[in-house]
């Protein structure tokens, strides 16, 4: 009701929430101010985090553009602070079905296409710079036919001091040279930012696409590495959007100033003109800030590791970002309109609430078929072809996999990594772990929860692995349909908006309640798709990802059900919330309630599961998300390869009126926890007033049953049964 005015909503939400938890989580190191986000890890490492999207060039040119997705993020952490060494990637995707069977319209390419050129270039960028891909998610739905949305994260560490001073800190001093190492310039990646920037029409120009070299780029991360140990330069950053406009332009902040002459820049051919090569988006480059004395022994450095090496310029004290070509003057500029010109938009949002028409639950018939098609779901099948295809060996640091159990058939809720900087030193005791929460499917009914609930399933997935609450970071990243309002492109512009508005605010009301601060992100705010008389949007989307710390590698817990006549416990409140779910998108339901999250009792809950975990009390650990407690526990047995016997009558419950919602309920906060007999009372204490229940017992058989409301038997299955539905092949 009534009216507010919101000034910048990132500083008002995300830049809020981290400066009202900043006090009781001193481990942050660097947030909102470089290429990536920095956390303390321990006493001599730091851990560096980004998110990148590449949507627009992976639409038209999927392996391209995810290639250089996977790539260009990778560079983010090379050139955080004075340069961090890549640890792990991670990737998100999400397309439309890749058994789409309708009419395409101009210029997209089939999901099927897509899924492969994509996942292509993931691989092919991670594998063959030699880092691990160890965790992401794929998600399936028709309104990405337009636009598939291509998240990219990498991690990479950094010791915390290096020459006497915080790596993370950039600092520039006039007269220091301006040095591009890596790949040549070329026309590939010319607008490739501003084409970013909006819808996919009749024009959107394939050679926006940048063109990568994964083996290029593995010889710069070295070389980048050893000079940073040597101290041969002072700082660095990397060439992405805007080419060297932007890095050098961000550089030149520190100084005051830059001179640039383009003409010394390499050329992958001739022809480009002064301001192509100033906003060209080629790929593999990085741009130094070099003591001139150290030009001669970076040059002969980078001779050795085979990487090309340019002295473009200086870095001056000015106030002026002058650009030069063949000694003529082709740009100048002040600093300050460079980076502040740009006038803060004021946008209308209007928010309209949806309506909460009742489920028909009641008419289910066979809860079995409705488990068998929710497990062999496209949102919910097994990821293993795709999995395998990604190298999560490489560096040896893989704690926890992406399929855990006996026979690699558990879906892992996180990935646990330890620092090839751990294992340098022989003290393999601490790790990192890495998660993601996203559900796109809330959003139509209300983008605060969808917000709250896509955090939370990212937090919750990284405690389920052994993660201290207390020491989790998470990264946004928004992919939004167009949110300007325009009376002909975009008449429902300023409802987006306001469901940008809500996302942010759930965003912030979580982050203060749980003390989880922001220290990264991302927007991409144009997925839309629209030529002639066709126009498709993204549903807003939001991911999550939560990186943390494993105090403990001992301690790690996996998904997977351990040892027969071990305590089943469902922890956590079930209500009728299937709104958005999997099992509602299975049969076309509309209305209903989306999933709620209860912050204060996650945040208690969630800390005594650490407390359990870190005791050593918890055999198995899995997060309850899509498809509700009938899948969570199926899961779990599955991937265990020994049957569970619950009754889920017992459950703590509110509202719950039918088998349907007790089973496929997608509520918040909820955990799938195993505990040996002998643990029960100590796991119990540990949890205190959280709500937890023990609802049934691990088989030594393969039978699955599960009780409902009345207590009686709804779903009798053999495990295998659950297994093959799981494992349909995308």
């Amino acid at each position: 009701e009534g009216s507010v005015t919101i000034d910048s909503l990132f500083n008002s939400c995300i830049r809020a929430a981290t400066e009202k938890v900043a006090h009781e989580r001193d481990w942050m190191v660097s947030v909102f101010s470089d290429n990536a986000g920095v956390i303390r890890f321990n006493d001599s490492i730091d851990i560096a985090v980004k998110v990148e999207t590449h949507n627009s060039p992976s639409a038209l040119d999927p392996y391209g553009g995810a290639l250089t997705g996977i790539l260009g993020v990778n560079r983010d952490i090379m050139g955080v602070g004075i340069g961090a060494r890549l640890m792990a990637n991670m990737n998100v995707l999400c397309f439309a079905s890749p058994e789409y069977k309708g009419t395409l319209p101009d210029r997209l390419l089939h999901p099927r296409r897509v899924f492969e050129g994509v996942r292509q270039g993931i691989e092919h960028g991670g594998n063959k710079m030699g880092v691990p891909t160890v965790n992401g998610a794929l998600v399936f739905n028709e309104r990405y036919l337009g636009k598939p949305l291509v998240y990219c994260g990498s991690v990479g560490t950094m010791p915390r001091e290096l020459h006497g001073q915080s790596t993370s800190h950039k600092e520039i001093v006039a007269g220091d040279l301006i040095v591009i190492a890596g790949g040549r310039t070329g026309r590939d990646g010319i607008h490739g930012a501003t084409f970013s920037s909006e819808e996919l029409h009749e024009s959107s120009p394939t050679s926006a696409v940048q063109i990568g070299d994964p083996f290029t780029q593995k010889k710069l991360h070295d070389m980048l590495l050893e000079a940073r140990d040597l101290g041969l330069y002072r700082t660095v950053t990397d060439n992405g959007a805007g080419g060297f406009a932007s890095s050098i332009g961000e550089l030149a902040e520190l100084s005051g100033g830059c001179e640039i002459h383009l003409d010394r820049a390499r050329l992958k051919h001739g022809g480009l003109k002064p301001w192509e090569i100033l906003v060209s988006e080629s790929q593999e480059r990085m741009t130094f800030a070099v003591p001139p004395h150290n030009l001669e022994a970076l040059t002969k450095l980078a001779q050795q590791h085979e990487v090309e090496l340019d002295s473009l310029g200086i870095f001056t004290d000015s106030g002026l970002f002058h650009v030069f070509y063949q000694g003529e003057t082709v740009a100048l500029m002040e600093m300050t309109f460079l980076h502040e010109g740009v006038p803060q938009l004021e946008l209308e949002a209007v928010w309209e609430s949806q309506s909460d028409a009742e489920l028909p639950t009641k008419q289910r018939s066979s809860h079995l078929d409705d488990l068998l098609q929710i497990l062999s779901n496209e949102n919910v099948c097994s990821r293993e072809s795709v999995i395998r295809q990604y190298d999560h060996e490489v560096q040896g640091g893989s704690a926890l996999k992406s399929l855990v159990g006996p026979e690699e058939l558990g879906p892992s809720d996180a990935a646990v990594i330890c620092p090839l900087e751990c294992m340098e030193q022989g003290y393999i005791k601490e790790a990192v772990v890495i998660a993601n929460g996203i559900c796109p499917g809330y959003s139509d009914y209300d983008t605060y929860a969808m917000a709250t609930c896509a955090i939370d399933e990212a937090v919750r997935n990284a405690v389920c692995v052994g993660a201290d609450p207390s020491h989790i970071a998470v990264l946004d990243n928004f992919c939004w349909p167009d949110p300007i309002y325009n009376e002909t492109k975009t008449p429902d512009g300023k409802y987006k908006l306001a469901q940008l508005v809500r996302a942010c605010q759930g965003l912030h009301d979580y982050a203060v309640a749980l003390g989880t601060p922001f220290i990264s992100g991302k927007d991409s705010m144009k997925n839309d798709y629209k030529i002639g008389d066709v126009k498709i949007s993204v549903p807003p989307t939001l991911l999550v990802t939560a990186v943390g710390r494993l105090p403990d590698l001992s301690r790690t817990t996996s998904m997977d059900v351990k040892s027969p006549g071990d305590d089943v416990y469902v922890l956590g409140v079930t209500r009728p919330e299937l709104a958005g779910g999997i099992l509602a998108a299975i049969y076309g339901w509309g209305g209903g309630y989306v999933p709620t999250v209860e912050f204060e009792v996650s945040r208690a809950l969630y800390e005594g599961v650490h407390k359990a975990i870190n005791a050593g009390v918890v055999a198995s650990c899995h997060d309850c998300s899509d498809g509700g407690l009938a899948v969570a526990l199926a899961e779990s047995a599955f991937g265990g390869n020994l049957g569970i016997e619950a009754d889920l009558g017992a459950i703590e419950s509110e509202g719950i009126t039918d088998n349907t919602e007790l089973l496929f309920s997608e509520s918040a906060g909820r955990l799938v926890v195993t505990v040996s007999e002998r643990h029960r009372e100590e796991f119990e204490n540990l949890l205190g007033a959280s709500p937890v229940i023990r609802v049934g017992k691990v088989r030594e058989d393969s039978m699955f049953r599960l009780c409902g409301i009345d207590h009686s038997v709804v779903i009798e299955t053999d495990i295998n049964v659950l297994k093959t539905a799981w494992g349909r092949d995308l």
